[in-house]
């Protein structure tokens, strides 16, 4: 489950969304290039898939006090395109995380930038996968 280039292995991340459930906190990735969720790799310390994906989180945004929904959001899988691993393949899974109003964020070594972004307006550069991570997300928001 940790880190590594076979083929396939298992990442976890957190589209977080502000507490009105309005808009959400996207990083402009270093290596990819484009506006994506918070996420990464499993680490040894890591017990569940909520766990890890609440500590890259927080990792990757300085945000604390996030609260993560009991299920998780959407599974995905995606060919890594860059980086040592090119070829291999995240199985990324996808859960919604909410922040405490107020809190301030910091942008990470990872990260050119980080940005609030209304969940129904994402930037054109967003990735794709992000787009329907957003929309899956609005659907179980409009239900709570």
């Amino acid at each position: 489950m940790w880190r590594s280039c076979r083929p396939e292995h298992v990442t976890a991340s957190a589209l977080v969304v502000d507490g009105a459930g309005q808009n959400t906190l996207l990083t402009l990735h270093k290596t990819v290039g484009r506006w994506l969720q918070l996420g990464g790799h499993c680490e040894p310390g890591d017990t569940t898939l909520g766990g890890a994906a609440l500590r890259e989180a927080t990792e990757e945004s300085g945000l604390t006090g996030l609260t993560i929904g009991r299920e998780p959001l959407q599974l995905s899988r995606h060919l890594l395109l860059g980086g040592g691993c090119a070829g291999a393949y995240h199985l990324d899974v996808q859960f919604l995380v909410t922040a405490t109003e107020g809190t301030e964020y910091v942008v990470s070594e990872e990260s050119h930038d980080l940005k609030w972004f209304p969940l129904d307006e994402l930037p054109a550069d967003t990735d794709p996968s992000v787009q329907e991570l957003a929309a899956r997300a609005r659907e179980q928001l409009s239900r709570a």
